[in-house]
């Protein structure tokens, strides 16, 4: 099933920061942001496991329990099982993503792509989310961002494991899709490479925004759309650098992220537009991505999004930004 057939709208909501990312978020604050986010409209939330070691699954669960289940459309991933057991969670082994969910839940936290640890993963997070069923189920993080050069390995354990998991649960009408749910592309176009199973989608977070697209376009892009297989963006906003936070890709921004953000925003000034509205409708112009989902740990934010997808921008103002090659040549623009 295409992408666009299981998801409402472009705009969706990703929910790593209700599981504590960067900050330890009130339980309050967590749930006005996703009433916001449904009073907005978005009726697609993403989520995962990993999140705070199901504590963004748990919150998201509580927030739309008292929804009707029919109006909303929910993806989680696959990959990690959340243990009743506790350990130390400045001690766990995330790659690049260190620290990044210290003030979540110190829930053991166990990597396994395996077939039936897929399965599990599945009822885990039903449970959690307090659902009968998942729309959407991404295989989360198999690239060399959180296992370095062992990375290919963990790929074919998806591959014999939870891709073949997934394409049952397809098949039987437990979900409706599955894909990677990455922050690299490598993994996504192994995948597109394969001759079967074939996945609905793929999540990418942080490789098709306006700060770093280039690789995306060099191979993914143009075949993930002729094969029909429809891109979720994550991370639009680059961890918040795009839009005058400090980090980039989860850490403390580079200068050379800094000064090439602050470009942008000279010439969006100029324009009298915003940064979110650069940010949400750059990705959206291509012709490959279904959605995007910006995170939002604050209600403030969701109305600030809606704003962005809304606002008018003109064709000068991209033309300016493929004048100072601020924009690879072979992006597709807006209008």
């Amino acid at each position: 099933m295409a992408l666009t057939d299981i998801l409402p709208g472009t705009l969706g909501f990703g929910t790593a920061p209700l599981g504590n990312m960067f900050r330890d978020i009130p339980d309050a604050e967590a749930r006005a942001t996703v009433d916001a986010a449904w009073d907005d409209g978005i009726r697609y939330f993403d989520t995962a496991p990993l999140y705070g070691a199901g504590l963004a699954e748990l919150r998201l669960g509580e927030a739309l329990a008292e929804r009707p289940r029919a109006d909303y459309v929910i993806s989680t991933k696959v990959g990690r099982l959340i243990l009743d057991e506790k350990e130390d969670v400045s001690a766990r082994d995330q790659g690049e993503k260190g620290g990044l969910f210290a003030h979540g839940r110190d829930n053991r936290v166990v990597n396994d792509y395996s077939y039936d640890a897929t399965l599990r993963s599945i009822e885990d997070s039903l449970e959690r989310l307090r659902t009968d069923r998942i729309d959407i189920a991404w295989v989360h993080d198999v690239a060399q961002d959180f296992y370095g050069d062992a990375w290919l390995e963990k790929f074919e354990s998806a591959r014999t494991g939870a891709f073949r998991a997934l394409d049952r649960l397809r098949d039987e009408g437990t979900i409706k899709g599955w894909g990677l749910g990455v922050n690299r592309v490598e993994a996504i176009e192994l995948l597109l490479d394969l001759d079967e199973p074939r996945p609905d989608g793929c999540l990418l977070a942080g490789r098709y925004t306006l700060l770093d697209h280039d690789r995306a376009l060099q191979r993914l892009m143009p075949k993930a759309a002729e094969q029909g297989v429809g891109i979720v963006v994550g991370g639009p906003y680059s961890s918040g650098a795009l839009v005058g936070g400090p980090n980039f890709e989860y850490a403390p921004a580079t200068q050379a992220i800094l000064d090439k953000v602050a470009r942008i925003k000279a010439i969006a000034d100029r324009h009298g537009i915003s940064m979110k509205a650069a940010g949400l409708q750059f990705p959206l112009s291509n012709p490959a991505v279904a959605a995007v989902i910006p995170g939002a740990s604050r209600p403030s934010r969701i109305a600030e999004d809606r704003a962005a997808l809304e606002e008018t921008v003109p064709a000068a103002f991209w033309r300016d930004l493929r004048e100072a090659k601020l924009v690879h040549a072979d992006a597709p623009l807006p209008g």
